[in-house]
């Protein structure tokens, strides 16, 4: 008998000793039916606990693809083999002196496409990767991947929260530089689906700088923060220095945890971080989730366009910046970043942190935006003008790029006029003329 039973149930003798064993008994009986259901009851208690702590588990990591589904799921990624490595060295292969071998991710995206071309025809050995997600039409992505493909330039298809993907990619090239533009953009999809924020911007930031530390030898890093960083700031024009603690969006609340976590990581392991401010970035090939692409396939196609308003009837307006003043910058940032300074994952010594913004410093406001275009396509826009609702947009942003123009020597030198002319000639031979073919530019 088990200790515990014996000092509840001792033994006495004689006649009390049959009574008690009757007792005994009885209660034997019943005190092991109320353990058996109570540890019963607890072994369920127990078991919900983990299936509930399991699915919440679950449903953060299948939440941030819930509603961005990839062409081919993560388990089917083939990875590795003779000629997935030959077309990867092939595309990391150098053609210049003191040329760079830079890993691309989002390669197949609007900016992504547009640097990894820049640094492959001057000479640069590049890379890409790529999940290919459904946020907006693949088919688009798709046409990227075919004029880089042209160009020589491979793109993986993986995601960055895939640690098998990197650390393949980083065995079969030692890469210098990561250019690192794959994130979940968008302010108001944020409202919708925000695990896929965290998903990509912060949890997928971590799993490529984790790779990145580890390398030996470290490649330096340029990402892609953004000017919703600035949030709610209202002084004019935006500085690096200025506050950077009152996101308006959390697309901005990612992309400031971005920048606080690139900075751990130049901090404790020596790497060398550059973080560049987007602001509104537009121009061919661009994003068509974006204002001023929706605005051109709806008034082309004579459908009513939504022309947001601040308070007090103020117009919006926007420091649009031309892809190749962008692209400009980022190479910018690649030449002159520096070394990192790591070993196995340990610091040596000091390297690099630095944060630029990259804008055009002329704001436009977005009726004079959708002027432009109703000039442009030859045609007057069916325009609804509301207040804007409390959904993380901004009135207004503008940059001041004094630190780049001096650090990096950026100058940004197109106009909205002339860009949004480029995007118009550029969106009517893709998606007219060439019915949705991939088109040189």
């Amino acid at each position: 008998m088990p200790p515990l039973e014996e000092d509840l149930f001792p033994s006495t003798p004689g006649k009390i000793k049959i009574e008690r064993n009757y007792n005994h008994t009885m209660n034997r009986t019943i005190h092991r039916c109320f353990t058996s259901t109570t540890t019963m009851f607890l072994w369920a208690l127990l078991l919900i606990a983990l299936t509930a702590s399991y699915m919440s588990i679950q449903s953060f990591v299948d939440s941030g693809t819930r509603y961005l589904h990839h062409p081919i799921p993560r388990d089917h990624v083939i990875i590795g083999g003779p000629h997935w490595e030959k077309q990867i060295r092939s595309s990391a292969q150098i053609h210049r002196s003191h040329g760079l071998s830079v890993l691309v991710t989002g390669a197949a995206g609007f900016v992504g496409s547009h640097v990894a071309l820049a640094l492959k025809k001057r000479g640069d050995g590049v890379v890409g990767v790529d999940n290919f997600n459904d946020y907006y039409d693949p088919s688009l992505k798709n046409a990227r991947r075919a004029l880089l493909a042209t160009h020589n330039v491979f793109i993986v298809q993986g995601d960055i929260n895939d640690e098998r993907v990197l650390s393949k990619l980083f065995d079969v090239v030692a890469f210098t530089h990561v250019m690192h533009l794959a994130a979940q953009a968008g302010v108001r999809y944020a409202m919708v689906n925000p695990h896929s924020y965290v998903n990509s911007n912060i949890a997928g930031l971590v799993t490529l700088l984790e790779q990145c530390k580890s390398a030996d030898p470290q490649p330096a890093v340029v990402w892609a923060s953004s000017s919703s960083v600035y949030g709610l700031n209202d002084k004019a024009p935006f500085s690096e220095s200025d506050r950077t603690d009152r996101p308006a969006s959390l697309y901005a609340a990612t992309k400031k945890a971005g920048e606080a976590i690139t900075h751990t990581y130049n901090h404790i392991h020596g790497l060398s971080i550059t973080g560049l401010r987007f602001f509104t970035v537009y121009g061919p090939w661009g994003r068509p989730d974006m204002a001023y692409f929706s605005f051109t396939h709806d008034i082309r196609h004579g459908k009513p366009i939504t022309i947001f308003r601040g308070k007090n009837r103020v117009d919006l307006a926007r420091d649009f910046t031309y892809i190749d003043d962008i692209v400009k910058g980022c190479v910018a940032a690649l030449d002159t970043s520096g070394k990192s300074t790591g070993s196995g994952g340990k610091k040596r010594a000091a390297a690099p942190y630095r944060i630029y913004n990259l804008g055009n410093t002329a704001p436009v406001t977005v009726p004079t935006m959708v002027g432009l275009l109703e000039r442009y396509l030859n045609k007057k826009a069916k325009k609804h003008v509301v207040t804007m609702p409390g959904n993380g947009d901004v009135p207004f942003t503008h940059a001041n790029i004094s630190l780049a123009q001096r650090e990096l020597g950026y100058k940004p030198v197109t106009d909205l006029s002339t860009g949004l002319r480029k995007f118009v000639d550029w969106y009517e031979s893709y998606y007219v003329d060439d019915h949705g073919k991939p088109v040189n530019y």
